[in-house]
């Protein structure tokens, strides 16, 4: 079955059909590290890992490109507030960024270029666009005229007039249209800058992800994502320019994610995530409450288009799917290793194996994926129910680390200190409790099982014998 996925310029699924066959040239619009990474940030991350791995899994090579556009206005005004040089300071979030990355199970991308490190490449860019008409030079300025551009507006939908009436642009009597672009920005005081045919200065926002993308991997590329908050002006802008410098089709695919919203706890109204407001949820923070695992189920459990909503609820409803799929993992605790019962569980991991591949080559269809996931879970615990050995058990166990791990989730129960100090002692008292019940003293028997609970052990009871674990 070949791969479809939706495609924002054409606006329905397409098969994939990539420029080399068996390679997937991926560029996904990366941070602007002028501060700490949010877990806005982690989605998109997140997003186009999950698209890797699944396309690496069918038995793509993926060369995989993330930008940094380490110096921009946000950047240069944060560094001159905290009296820093501005690629020192972005440098640092870059790398604090990544280290997030690594924690959250994100591939590593083949390579992440900056903005700092492709001038020569932006430049040259630049020239060719002046030297084809697409471009001119004002007082040291390069804008890109975008009435020359006769598909202006194909991705967003928007034609050139209703961008004028509809959009507020910056007002500057030097440019020929209220809608031309920046590609290059005249120095000023205070502020970083590289020479160039047309002066000191730096990079437009839009030129450098044309820049990078070319120079990483041709003037063609497979798929362009990133966030529906980028397809105008941004990707619109990246088609125009590029086009316009090469003549051929930019990318094949525009593939773009939803944006992550908060619920306020108080008015349970949706909110976008904001400094302003006072609820941006780091990295780190998220990080520091639960396991990187129970982010990226928040991601997986909706469509990768879809908004997605976030809150303490819906973090909790996540830890516990988590610890439903870590519960499969649990040893066996039986001899039977052949019969009807493995027969059933063989035949339900190839089951779970064909559903998921049938959801992700439908547009990465994730929640569908997770479905056949879960559905292999309840296969895997009766099948330890029905007295299964460890060898048994591991058909469905090993599809079910082999399918998840497509996905990005490790299945790694979190580490505790205090763990192995308790084991005796939990151990002894679910023997206790297993003595109450047999006396049917059913009321002390709840008593522990309760007391344990609020010590964050959860008993499970099933034919074989109670079973533990710790919660979150």
């Amino acid at each position: 079955m070949t791969i479809q996925l939706y495609n924002t310029l054409s606006r329905r699924l397409e098969p994939l059909e990539t420029i080399e066959p068996g390679v997937v040239r991926m560029y996904v619009c990366g941070v602007t590290p002028y501060d700490e990474a949010h877990i806005g940030h982690a989605m998109s991350a997140i997003v186009f890992d999950v698209i890797r791995r699944y396309l690496e899994f069918r038995g793509y090579e993926v060369r995989h490109i993330v930008n940094f556009t380490d110096i921009d206005d946000k950047v240069i005004a944060r560094a001159n507030a905290l009296g820093q040089d501005p690629l020192t300071l972005s440098g640092q979030y870059a790398a604090e960024f990544l280290a997030q990355l690594q924690a959250m199970n994100v591939l590593p991308a083949t390579a992440y270029p900056r903005v700092s490190t492709t001038m020569p490449a932006i430049i040259a860019f630049v020239q060719g666009l002046i030297e084809r008409g697409y471009a001119y030079v004002v007082d040291g300025d390069v804008y890109f005229r975008v009435r020359r551009d006769e598909d202006y507006g194909k991705l967003s939908g928007r034609s050139l007039d209703e961008m004028l009436s509809g959009t507020r642009f910056e007002v500057d009597p030097r440019k020929e249209s209220p809608a031309d672009f920046a590609l290059w920005k005249a120095a000023r005081p205070g502020e970083p800058s590289w020479e160039s045919p047309w002066g000191p200065g730096r990079p437009g926002w839009h030129i450098e992800c044309s820049a990078m993308a070319m120079e990483h991997l041709g003037p063609q590329i497979d798929i362009h994502g990133g966030g529906t908050d980028l397809i105008f002006p941004h990707h619109e802008n990246e088609i125009a320019q590029s086009e316009s410098l090469t003549g051929q089709c930019f990318a094949r695919y525009w593939v773009h994610n939803g944006m992550l919203q908060l619920v306020n706890p108080q008015t349970r109204q949706v909110e976008k995530m904001s400094k302003s407001l006072g609820n941006v949820v780091t990295i780190a923070d998220f990080l520091s409450r639960y396991d990187a695992d129970v982010f990226r189920l928040i991601v997986l459990s909706s469509s990768y288009r879809s908004p997605l909503t976030y809150n303490d609820e819906v973090a909790a409803d996540n830890q516990r799917k988590l610890e439903r799929l870590l519960s499969a993992l649990a040893p066996a605790t039986g001899t039977v290793h052949e019969g009807p019962a493995v027969t059933a569980l063989r035949e339900a991991a190839a089951l779970a194996r064909e559903r998921f591949i049938t959801a992700m080559d439908n547009d990465f269809n994730s929640p569908a994926a997770l479905a056949a996931l879960f559905d292999l879970v309840r296969a895997i615990n009766a099948a330890r129910d029905a007295g299964l050995d460890n060898d048994a058990l591991a058909i469905g166990q090993q599809t079910l680390r082999e399918l998840a791990g497509v996905l990005g989730l490790r299945l790694q129960p979190r580490q505790r200190t205090t763990g192995a100090e308790a084991t005796p002692f939990i151990e002894l008292l679910i023997e206790v409790r297993s003595e109450l019940r047999k006396a049917k003293q059913y009321a002390l028997a709840d008593m522990v099982r309760n007391r344990l609970s609020d010590l964050g052990v959860t008993l499970e009871d099933g034919p074989q014998g109670t079973r533990w674990k710790w919660e979150r």
